[in-house]
């Protein structure tokens, strides 16, 4: 009975194992910057986002705040907006994405699809945070709906539109036989 499952039994202790790894792994990472203000990773995002808000008009700038605290400010237009904090880097959310690519490894494929997805995360990340913070500039009545549900969802989305490109485009394509 439980060998019609075995396939899908694999996948998922597949998931797990390569998930778990991965949290562990990015534990470590931030507990070698704890107290000691934004780690690297997130301050990287964040210097990006700068970018891209001083680029469309938006006069911007990191102002870091105290150690303990782990977070820095977005200074934006004259004001501040927002902070950025370690979840904003949208590290979670590539482990997520990458334990399940993995999972459904497809050879040599699998690591040029992860990249690309890495890549194509990160910009959107990027243009999120800018695009809240231009929101919070803008129309600032709308923070709690666009921080809390419209800029999750496009992160969140784009994750679930690169599961189904890679589920629909090369997980399930058959694999051709060698011996044929």
């Amino acid at each position: 009975m439980f060998s019609d499952f075995r396939p899908v039994f694999k996948l998922l202790l597949r998931f797990l194992v390569l998930y778990v790894l991965l949290v562990l792994g990015y534990q470590l990472y931030l507990n070698l910057y704890k107290g000691a203000g934004l780690d690297p990773a997130s301050e990287w995002v964040a210097r990006q986002t700068i970018f891209v808000q001083n680029l469309l008009d938006y006069p911007s700038q990191l102002v870091p705040g105290k150690p303990a605290q782990e977070t820095s400010w977005f200074w934006v237009s004259g004001r501040y907006v927002s902070r950025m904090v370690e979840g904003c880097n949208a590290i979670s959310v590539i482990i997520l994405f990458l334990a399940f690519i993995f999972a459904f490894f497809r050879g040599p494929k699998t690591f040029l699809f992860a990249f690309a997805g890495l890549v194509f995360l990160h910009i959107v990340n990027v243009l999120r945070i800018a695009g809240l913070n231009i929101l919070l500039v803008e129309m600032p009545q709308y923070s709690k709906i666009g921080h809390d549900y419209l800029f999750p969802a496009i992160i969140y989305g784009s994750v679930v539109l690169l599961w189904l490109i890679w589920i629909n485009r090369f997980a399930l394509k058959e694999v051709p036989d060698e011996n044929s």
